[in-house]
């Protein structure tokens, strides 16, 4: 089984890719391709999807049952004692602050919409 995924991606990149798979949902193809299509069909992903990102996931034959590649995606696969797991960018770090928040005091407001 194969899966995948197009985000941002071209109109004709999802066109090419339903001649050999079948979209279940806006960017969400699966099939059955042999392992030298599939590898062919990245191939045209990778070279075609402009500023888009894409997944692509299979099964093949290792503890997980499957394995997966991205592309220009900001969640990276890593190996992990054999298991590939996908590494997120840390965004939760604290923003620093140099000054005030900028915005409106609660007193401009209710000057401008009128509240007392």
């Amino acid at each position: 089984m194969t899966v995948i995924v197009l985000t941002n991606c071209p109109p004709g990149l999802r066109g090419f890719l339903t001649r050999w798979l079948l979209e279940i949902s806006a960017g969400v193809f699966i099939g059955n391709p042999s392992a030298r299509i599939r590898d062919a069909l990245w191939d045209e992903v990778q070279q075609y999807a402009g500023q888009g990102r894409a997944l692509l996931a299979h099964t093949t034959n290792n503890e997980q049952g499957f394995t997966f590649r991205t592309h220009d995606h900001a969640w990276h696969p890593t190996d992990h004692e054999g298991l590939t797991l996908i590494r997120r960018p840390n965004n939760n770090a604290p923003a620093q602050s140099s000054g005030p928040q900028p915005g409106w005091s609660k007193a401009s407001k209710r000057r401008r919409f009128g509240r007392n």
